[in-house]
């Protein structure tokens, strides 16, 4: 075909030629330039018939980095990952787990490959992402500045009955400092969560904010008076808003999508003792992600700084074991945020105002 080709672009051209045989005009000056390569110049005006392309060069086998984990530790991995003990985990929750317990496999980045090598990597959910607002703009720099609270309701033994979970959580450590589970949604009950949770965490007058949304036991004027008493400051949640209050919606958010979350709650009692181990398990062994995977119980307890040193010497062990492995060098630990915002405002903003109302 290439011959014809060359003798019919003699009289009309290479292109007019390429168009009336069908023939590839890339083909044909690929041909032609290997041509010139290997054979000397034909007359003027006439092109030699050509012969087929030579092959490529095989292609040379893939080099494994040095700082790759081999096959086995691989598979190490990848059956730890799938243990019972981690199945319901994700590999940042495994990473500080085991990094607590001194045990440095790989990292965060390398457990998702070898999942994802194996199509073991799936989204749960479809999550909605909403827009950023502007208000309310809060800030808390350490515990016990702001306090999100919220009431979910909790599906009991027969359509239409409901038990309602009131929760308290601290903006900075994610902690919950208090809970109760009810039948009921009053202000006398938020009233009674809220001095005790003031007691126990020791308050004084000017040092809280409380932030919620606008719901008739939060804006009720029983807790407004306590809180008045108090000398904590409240705000509130714009109408119709939901993500001006995010963190006690996230909180509720990973309750109920635990594993052992039932369906429904046969009676009282049964969601409060249900309740009683999830809390423990959230405040005292969840490492959350926004907390560089630490515990809410850790960063409230003041113990965020020793344990940051602890982890440090583990990852310098390893580092020292296997510095091929790291390419920017010596490895740190996650670090805890400086401070912690409910609608943080635009760059060049002023601080955020502390509402008193």
């Amino acid at each position: 075909m290439t011959a014809a080709v060359s003798e019919l672009a003699t009289h009309v051209g290479a292109k007019r030629a390429c168009e009336l045989l069908a023939y590839p005009r890339s083909r044909y000056y690929r041909r032609q330039q290997a041509a010139a390569t290997t054979h000397p110049l034909p007359p003027q005006g006439a092109l030699p018939e050509q012969g087929p392309l030579p092959e490529p060069p095989p292609t040379a086998p893939p080099v494994t980095s040095p700082r790759a984990l081999s096959a086995g530790e691989r598979e190490a991995v990848r059956e730890l990952l799938n243990s019972e003990r981690f199945v319901d985990s994700s590999p940042r929750q495994v990473y500080a787990t085991l990094l607590d317990e001194e045990l440095y496999l790989c990292s965060i980045s390398t457990m998702y490959r070898i999942l994802h090598d194996h199509e073991e990597v799936r989204e749960r959910r479809q999550q909605k992402r909403h827009p950023a607002y502007v208000k309310p703009e809060l800030v808390a720099t350490a515990p016990n500045q702001v306090w999100t609270w919220d009431i979910t309701k909790l599906r009991g033994p027969a359509t239409y009955v409901y038990f309602y979970l009131y929760t308290i959580l601290d903006l900075f450590s994610r902690y919950v400092v208090g809970y109760l589970i009810a039948e009921r949604e009053l202000a006398a009950l938020a009233k009674q969560l809220m001095a005790e949770s003031c007691a126990r965490q020791g308050i004084v007058p000017d040092q809280l904010i409380l932030h919620s949304d606008r719901g008739s036991a939060m804006t009720s004027k029983t807790l407004a008076l306590l809180l008045a008493d108090l000398g904590v400051g409240r705000s509130h949640s714009r109408p119709y808003v939901s993500n001006d209050n995010p963190f006690s919606e996230a909180q509720f958010k990973t309750m109920k999508y635990r594993p052992d979350y039932p369906d429904r709650f046969g009676s009282l009692a049964d969601a409060r003792a249900w309740a009683h181990p999830f809390f423990d398990w959230y405040n005292n062994h969840h490492h959350h992600t926004a907390l560089g995977l630490m515990t809410p119980a850790i960063v409230h307890l003041g113990r965020a700084e020793s344990l940051t040193a602890k982890r440090q010497t583990v990852l310098a062990a390893a580092f020292a074991q296997h510095p091929e492995r790291f390419v920017k060098g010596t490895p740190t630990p996650p670090a805890l945020p400086a401070a912690v915002w409910i609608n943080p405002p635009p760059p060049g903003a002023e601080e955020a105002v502390r509402p008193s109302s």
